[in-house]
């Protein structure tokens, strides 16, 4: 329940917060499981919040054990879809917890189920695909050994800034690997190995290379000229999303600033803060607006108020800022 709600109410709230989300092939939205989404990792968790929302079907994602740090979040995060990894710098004790994990994984694939793989294995706020981990392999490979006709769809995920709101995503879908691009008759660990290069092969092309002080690639790659009309219709707009939003987003970026300016993680808390926040800022503003004005009109503003904040979106421009790398994990 709570996660059909937050879908819901997420996949407008990106469109907003996302001046514009571009996929390579849109059709892969829709495609059916059992289906394992192998995705390089630049920008925390905001990686799995987006194909979460974007993808048709339900969503199943990794990520890191020392997150489920004790039974009340690990229910709230299982109930979000997320299932725990653990690594064995979260403690060696905690590896055998990874089996049930792909345990839950295989379960969901006979199911045609979908669940998503950071193959890289941390986060790291940069344009660069970083060399492969063997999880996305073993699972596959796992899937596969239990005549489960699993699909690995590879997807490159590039963000033109890891700092701003009303930023450009590029979504790149890959062509699928399946268990015939794969010899069996090798040892395991040359499958592995074989896996990965295939891998590696298909997203060196999905994932951007560019400099983490290179402006005018970052333009070059992302940016493009808002029309002069788009300008002159949404510039009223635009500066009452400006004024109307600025207390809310501006808070928000103060205190999240404080702790995680110096993490691969500030884009991730910053979006993921106003995915919650916002609905709640609309509503409180409207109500307010209906309180005053004693007006079924002041209603409207559930609808205003998100459409100045697009508008202002849609003229900002972000490309004068470039993110450093600050090579913190996950």
């Amino acid at each position: 329940m709570l996660y059909a709600f937050l879908k819901f109410m997420g996949q407008p709230a990106i469109r907003i917060f996302c001046k514009r989300i571009i996929i390579n092939q849109p059709a892969c939205l829709n495609e059916d499981g059992p289906l394992l989404l192998a995705c390089n990792h630049p920008n925390s968790f905001l990686d799995a919040v987006l194909l979460d929302l974007l993808m048709k079907q339900p969503v199943y994602s990794l990520a890191r054990g020392d997150a489920f740090i004790n039974r009340l979040v690990a229910r709230i995060f299982y109930s979000l879809h997320i299932l725990p990894v653990y690594r064995t710098s979260e403690g060696v004790e905690n590896l055998s917890e990874n089996y049930k994990t792909f345990d839950n994984c295989l379960e969901l694939f006979r199911h045609n189920g979908t669940v998503l793989m950071f193959s890289e294995g941390k986060c790291i706020n940069e344009w660069h695909l970083r060399p492969l981990k063997k999880g996305t392999a073993r699972l596959a490979i796992q899937s596969w050994k239990n005549d489960i006709p699993l699909k690995v769809l590879p997807v490159g995920l590039n963000y033109d800034s890891f700092s701003h709101v009303g930023k450009t995503v590029k979504i790149n879908f890959g062509k699928v690997i399946r268990k015939e691009d794969i010899d069996f008759d090798m040892p395991e660990g040359l499958r592995h190995q074989a896996f990965n290069t295939r891998l590696a092969n298909e997203l060196k092309d999905l994932v951007y290379e560019i400099g983490k002080d290179d402006k005018a690639a970052l333009k070059k790659t992302f940016g493009t000229a808002t029309p002069f009309l788009m300008k002159v219709v949404l510039g009223i707009p635009a500066l009452a999303g400006y004024l109307i939003h600025a207390p809310v987003y501006l808070c928000l970026r103060y205190f999240i600033n404080k702790k995680y300016h110096k993490t691969d993680h500030f884009d991730s808390v910053m979006i993921g803060s106003l995915l919650f926040s916002y609905p709640l800022y609309v509503i409180l503003l409207s109500t307010c607006c209906f309180l005053v004005t004693a007006s079924y009109w002041a209603w409207l503003c559930l609808l205003l108020l998100p459409f100045t904040a697009w508008s202002y979106i849609q003229l900002k421009d972000i490309h004068h800022a470039v993110t450093p790398t600050f090579n913190s994990a996950e």
